[in-house]
């Protein structure tokens, strides 16, 4: 049997936040953070070659949103 803290290290490793853009793949499921609040969360659409613009379908009737490294917003996977 595992231990109780490695099972909620491994939750809390996948829950962070990604830095690297480039890693993330198209049709992933992620959350937009800024200030530490989610202000958005759907499916990637596309992600730039850069990593530093990412196109995302939300969960909602909205239209597909553009997040941009260089305004402050983090990505953390669902």
């Amino acid at each position: 049997m595992k231990a109780r803290g490695t099972v909620l290290s491994r939750r809390a490793a996948f829950a962070a936040t990604v830095s690297d853009w480039r890693i993330l793949k198209a049709g992933e499921r992620v959350e937009i953070l800024k200030h530490a609040h989610v202000v958005a969360a759907g499916e990637i659409e596309e992600i730039s070659v850069s990593g530093n613009v990412l196109w995302l379908v939300p969960s909602g009737p909205l239209d597909t949103q553009l997040f941009m490294k260089s305004d402050g917003v983090q990505v953390r996977r669902t």
